[in-house]
């Protein structure tokens, strides 16, 4: 690729995120920082937790993207009740001709855009149903494996104020998502324009970016200029060197030897198990989307620091000694953070 074909192409990217990004703005007020995390994560191909107490405006994030984006959208509210076959889809009887055979009847995962409401609510069971489908993009039915259609992009909720009959997420999935995107409660400005703006004539919606016939295609294309980023093998290290950071020095899982950052005090005293190495590949393709807006196709430390929260918050696993003392993964992260400035040069 040519310097000046590198640059037009660059150029694309940031009038495509700044469109995308005002679409959003102008329907969801507030949460910029979370907006831009969320769109950070779709262009880099992962999938996105949502956390945030009710009314803040999670699943109108999500439509919203879906409405922005031009793709298909669909919507599944996770039940107790809720089985596996309900969201990959099942093998029905269906008679043509005179004659009955089994055909595969495609679940609600067969769309776009996914918003997997309260993911919590449902048996482990049906939560590991997505696990094959955010990981491999396919759902395997009755021995039968079916693609889904690229791009495909998981935006699950958790409410964090009513856990009664709820179901923790396991640590591996967890682990499939790329961010954890916190929403908080509005400041009183930002109160004042939700409830003023949801309750006149009119609902704000977003127009599409893209036409229909072409969303999906200059999606992958975007997706595939993100993965074209440069990464020197000096920032290689230090996103692996904080990865590493996040495990205890007396992990029995993790080889013991020398690390390039000293072993944190609070790190060994509240965390179980750190990141996996798929935090590592988070921090890199997300400090790639976050080099292309800066119109950049090279990666820098900075890139690496903005994405280090969503990224490893919700994979660093904590005991109870840190519940107890009120610990949040947050400040753990930025503790290592502070400690890897001794590793830029």
């Amino acid at each position: 690729m040519s310097a000046d074909t590198a640059q037009r192409a660059v150029q694309d990217f940031q009038a495509v995120f700044q469109r995308l990004r005002d679409q959003l703005h102008g329907v969801i007020v507030g949460h910029r920082n979370a907006l831009d995390q969320i769109l950070v994560a779709f262009f880099a191909g992962g999938h996105v937790l949502i956390e945030g107490v009710p009314g803040t405006g999670k699943t109108l994030i999500v439509r919203t993207l879906g409405e922005a984006l031009n793709l298909s959208f669909n919507r599944i509210q996770f039940t107790v009740d809720l089985m596996p076959a309900d969201i990959t889809g099942t093998r029905m009887v269906m008679e043509e001709n005179g004659r009955r055979e089994f055909t595969f009847m495609p679940g609600p995962l067969f769309a776009h855009v996914l918003l997997a409401d309260e993911i919590n609510r449902s048996t482990p069971k049906t939560q590991s149903a997505l696990l094959e489908a955010m990981a491999e993009l396919q759902v395997t039915v009755a021995g039968t494996t079916y693609r889904l259609p690229p791009p495909f992009f998981v935006l699950a909720t958790l409410n964090p104020i009513e856990m009664e009959g709820t179901y923790p997420l396991p640590e591996a999935q967890l682990d499939r998502f790329f961010f954890k995107v916190m929403l908080g409660y509005p400041d009183h400005a930002d109160l004042q324009r939700i409830i003023g703006s949801t309750t006149g004539p009119a609902l704000p919606t977003a127009a599409p970016v893209f036409a229909r016939e072409e969303a999906a295609e200059r999606i992958e294309a975007l997706r595939a200029l993100v993965r074209e980023v440069l990464v020197a093998p000096h920032l290689e290290q230090y996103a692996a060197a904080l990865v590493r950071a996040t495990l205890p020095a007396d992990s029995k899982l993790a080889p013991s030897q020398t690390t390039l950052l000293r072993p944190d005090e609070q790190i060994n005293r509240y965390v179980s198990f750190g990141s996996s190495p798929r935090g590592g590949q988070a921090l890199l393709l997300g400090a790639k989307v976050r080099a292309l807006l800066d119109g950049r196709v090279n990666i820098t430390y900075d890139d690496i620091d903005q994405v280090a929260i969503p990224a490893l918050n919700h994979r660093l696993v904590l005991n109870f000694a840190a519940v107890a003392d009120g610990i949040e993964p947050r400040s753990l992260i930025e503790r290592v953070l502070h400690a890897a400035r001794t590793l830029r040069h």
